[in-house]
């Protein structure tokens, strides 16, 4: 009998983890849809608001502003009035960015909505993995935070399938007045609106999920804290947690300089260089211009807009990859895998061009192995290893430094690559995005310890003990 109710426990405690991490997981659905939505859009609003070129770029990348502004006061908020409320923050972004972006009344007003969705995508993609991270135990932090990952490609692969059908039905003159406007006459107002459906899903749901046990125990409130912690996993892997973070606490200066000392410069480099090279490995140059890329390998059009779906089905199946083994085989190891796997298909998708094989479905072959290889490693291990390396008092601002990298990287990305496949190539292009994935492995060589099973507080003190090994 006794026996049996561990097991109940056990399992009541797993399913309340999955379901509180899913819902925080819900930022990177938002944080998916809302950078590939856009996609289906352009050429809409282009039309309907006679853009010209400087104005349709602006459209496009102004987002991308409104995601460095949210990254930027992000982790200071976090740190102050917590996870929860952030979170809760950006979810009423994304509602007021898809809703405002449907009623828009003027190019202008479009344009503020997008930058307010932005400041929703830059907060999402700091707070959300910080929340799974610092909630998770040890034993499942890999696999909760790669639910975040997953999260994402979903909404990436969702943008793409929405899209299509109500651009599919757009002709068949759906309703009068407003309805018509939204679903025939100007259907990038559905595209754009139907984020209010999910980011009100998330905007309720996050008042049902709690506060971040590390955030309360910083801000002194362990009973809160305890409660939170034993209902994930038991009275006595609390009561451990916040031991060791007690101790750990004592020690811990609160400010960012913290950082900066030479007992976490390793941390640093890892939170500044592992986000900004998953970006410029040229991952979202495909995922933005795949139809472009695939065009020019010799596909048509439509069969270009297919290959993109099926890019996307690709990086959602092999996220399952990162989430079944992460906590089994560690990080490194996926690591190494997956950037390896990405270079060599990257070099060969450059010679491939570069010999002229553009008939047939080569092109297409490693294209998708090079997603594979990102979705099982780079994609979710990114995320889990940034959420893991920062010392407790002040890991939500040294998060939101390691995020504002990755889209200073995505910046660059989504600027540069127009430019490269029409004065390099293709082949140039794709051997470019090789030369940048490869510095990762030595990186993951050199730089990152396995943190698998690894209390956050361990690896905290695993800095403190190299450093004093060191010295």
């Amino acid at each position: 009998m006794a026996n049996s109710t561990v097991h109940s426990e056990v399992k009541q405690s797993s399913i309340y983890l999955y379901l509180v991490c899913l819902v925080a997981a819900l930022g990177g659905f938002l944080f998916g849809f809302d950078t590939a939505v856009i996609s289906g859009t352009v050429s809409l609003v282009k039309h309907d608001f006679d853009l010209n070129a400087v104005s349709e770029g602006w459209f496009v990348s102004c987002a991308l502003l409104g995601c460095i502004v949210g990254v930027a006061f992000s982790g200071k908020l976090s740190d102050k009035y917590g996870r929860k409320i952030v979170l809760i923050l950006s979810a009423i972004l994304f509602l007021a960015s898809a809703l405002g972006c449907m009623w828009s009344n003027s190019f202008n007003v479009l344009i503020i909505f997008r930058l307010i969705g932005g400041l929703g995508i830059g907060v999402a993609s700091m707070v959300s993995p910080l929340y799974i991270s610092e909630f998770s135990p040890a034993r499942y932090r890999g696999t909760m935070v790669s639910l975040y990952q997953l999260a994402l490609t979903i909404g990436i692969v969702l943008a793409y399938f929405s899209n299509a059908w109500l651009a599919n039905h757009a002709t068949d003159n759906i309703g009068t007045g407003s309805s018509h406007l939204i679903l025939s006459a100007q259907v990038w107002r559905a595209m754009l609106g139907l984020g209010a459906l999910p980011a009100a899903i998330f905007l309720v749901s996050l008042f049902l999920v709690p506060e971040s046990p590390r955030w309360l125990l910083l801000k002194g409130e362990e009973h809160k804290a305890k409660l939170i912690l034993t209902k994930i996993d038991g009275g006595s892997a609390a009561a451990h947690e916040i031991d060791a973070f007690k101790a750990q606490a004592d020690s811990d200066d609160t400010s960012l300089k913290e950082l900066f000392k030479p007992v976490y410069r390793k941390a640093l480099w890892i939170g500044l260089l592992l986000p900004f090279l998953s970006q410029v490995c040229g991952i979202n140059a495909v995922i933005y211009y795949g139809p472009r890329i695939l065009e020019q390998a010799g596909f048509t059009l439509n069969n270009a807009l297919g290959g993109q779906v099926t890019i996307g089905l690709v990086n959602v199946v092999f996220t399952f990859v990162a989430i079944f083994t992460i906590d089994k085989w560690g990080r490194k190891p996926l690591l190494f895998v997956g950037v390896g796997g990405a270079v060599a298909s990257l070099i060969i998708i450059g010679a491939l061009f570069m010999l002229g094989v553009t008939s047939g479905p080569w092109i297409l072959i490693f294209i998708l192995a090079f997603i594979a290889c990102f979705a099982f490693s780079f994609g979710p291990v990114c995320w889990v290893v940034v959420g893991e390396i920062f010392p407790n008092a002040i890991r939500g601002s040294a998060m939101a430094l390691a995020t504002l990298s990755l889209w200073v990287g995505n910046f660059l990305v989504g600027q540069l690559t127009p430019v490269m496949l029409e004065g390099l190539g293709s082949s140039w292009t794709f051997w470019l995005f090789a030369l940048c994935c490869s510095p990762a492995l030595w990186i993951t060589w050199k730089l990152i310890p396995e943190t698998k099973g690894r209390s956050l507080e361990e690896i905290e003190n695993h800095w403190k003990q190299t450093y004093q090994d060191r010295t």
